[in-house]
């Protein structure tokens, strides 16, 4: 039985990127990969601000800098008004690092270079993953194929939008269809396009544009809501027969004209997917030694421009935190709370807060969207605490001016569990109760005769009326 530190699932950008991560702090990753070689699914891709810097974390980005150019504006049209508006990119980020569109193969080639040559495994695929307590920890056995079996002190995930880890171990809620699909291929013009900047068009329920990658190379991409047949989906003349006949028929002739000469081989649809935001906050991205990173973890919509960006986020941050963990002499053991910790940390965080001291200060990190949806919730909370108790005590009021002299009734009986609860007879009725359990929220809406909670948390109640 082969024995390994960390297991990599995936040898896309995510779990390339991420064997890169841990190669910089000393850590070697074994990559497996179901196909027989480095797959790009899809012509290119978009690096924005912050996924140059990634990159440049990475220890790769000088390898982009005199291949590709960046990208400094993008002009927005809107085919239905003919009104035309020009977005700079340069504005809006002040690292220095700019939009740049780059060979999605080239990439994968880069971080490949990067691994030793054993690192990576093609034709590898799992049959099953399971785990193994030992000595208070938990290894990962994961079973191949050809019957080989891997243990392994940390696995991660990095098999894409239909990961098997997310699936099967963590248990993660499966991507849903936005109901909406994308076409993307690559132009290619022997003799130039003569196009330097970023242009796209919007119309009613449809969005499009190109962005040239050098002098010879456009990108192009088309997303909309109609459907599809499925043999359309797996012929690519017919997909560009049919955005040049039916869906780009009300854009511009430019953008017909670069579908024209598009690489037949590049073409590529799909229906857009992603994962609602709380099944990635309140879900399983870390359980035991397993994670996920990338698609695998936060499938999202092009409109960001952040699939791949955050993918290499997700690599650099796992780097970071794990290096951090070495770097205090703490073992890497099959799995002790510490480093259960910091990797459940690094995934959640979900952001580059500080790469080479030049975060982007043109986009909010998904920390700080995290942040401000916890305060959110904390003023929520409180708001709907004061109201509660503020209509219960107005309703004490009327009901003790009402109330005839003499004991008050007996109690309903109840079982109250929980810490610091206090319990007053004030002869009310209470609607709203908050419960929080293991940071998730819960808002119930019950009838307590009698009683106040006023503080403490609220577990179980019998007999409410």
């Amino acid at each position: 039985m082969e024995e390994e530190d960390v297991v990599i699932v995936g040898a896309g950008i995510a779990g390339l990127a991420t064997a890169v991560a841990l190669k910089r702090v000393g850590i070697r990753a074994l990559v497996i990969e179901k196909s027989g070689g480095l797959r790009a699914a899809g012509a290119t891709l978009s690096l924005y601000p912050n996924g140059w810097l990634a990159l440049d974390a990475l220890g790769v980005a000088h390898k982009f800098i005199n291949l590709y150019a960046p990208c400094r504006r993008t002009y927005i049209t809107n085919v239905d008004t003919g009104t035309t508006q020009e977005v700079s990119f340069t504005r809006a980020d002040r690292s220095g690092a700019v939009l740049r569109e780059v060979h999605r193969k080239t990439l994968l080639e880069a971080l490949a270079e990067e691994l030793p040559i054993d690192t990576i495994r093609f034709s590898f695929k799992l049959t099953s993953i399971r785990t193994q307590g030992q000595e208070g920890s938990s290894i990962a056995l994961i079973d191949m194929e050809d019957g080989t079996t891997i243990r392994a002190k940390a696995l991660i995930g990095c098999d894409g939008v239909n990961s098997v880890v997310a699936a099967r171990c963590l248990g993660l809620t499966a991507p849903i269809n936005s109901g909406r699909w994308a076409v993307r291929g690559l132009a290619r013009f022997p003799q130039g396009h003569g196009y330097h900047d970023f242009q796209q068009f919007v119309t009613d329920g449809k969005r499009a544009g190109f962005v040239p990658l050098n002098d010879k190379e456009l990108y192009w991409f088309l997303t909309g809501r109609v459907t599809w047949t499925g043999n359309m989906a797996r012929d690519p003349k017919l997909i560009q027969k049919e955005v040049i006949e039916n869906f780009a028929k009300d854009l511009p002739q430019s953008y017909t004209r670069i579908v024209l000469h598009s690489d037949l081989s590049t073409l590529t649809w799909a229906p857009l997917m992603y994962r609602y935001p709380w099944d990635i906050i309140f879900g399983n991205i870390c359980k035991g030694n397993i994670t996920v990173a990338g698609d695998a973890m936060h499938p999202m919509t092009p409109d960001l421009g952040q699939n791949e960006c955050a993918a290499l986020e997700d690599a650099v941050v796992l780097g970071q935190q794990i290096g951090e963990l070495i770097a205090s002499k703490a073992s890497l053991g099959p799995t002790e709370f510490i480093f259960h910790h910091r990797v459940s940390v690094a995934l959640k965080r979900q952001a580059l807060m500080d790469v080479n001291s030049a975060a982007p200060s043109s986009q909010k990190t998904r920390e700080e969207i995290l942040a401000w949806i916890k305060l959110g919730t904390a003023f929520v909370i409180l708001g709907i605490i004061l109201i509660s108790l503020f209509q219960a005590l107005r309703r004490c009021r009327s009901n003790n001016g009402d109330a005839p002299p003499g004991p008050p009734p007996a109690p309903p009986e109840m079982e109250l569990q929980g810490a610091n609860i206090d319990v007053r007879p004030l002869k009310l009725e209470l609607h709203c109760l908050i419960i929080l359990n293991g940071g998730k929220l819960f808002l119930l809406c019950v009838c307590v005769n009698d009683f106040v909670l006023v503080h403490g948390f609220y577990l179980s109640v019998r007999r409410l009326c």
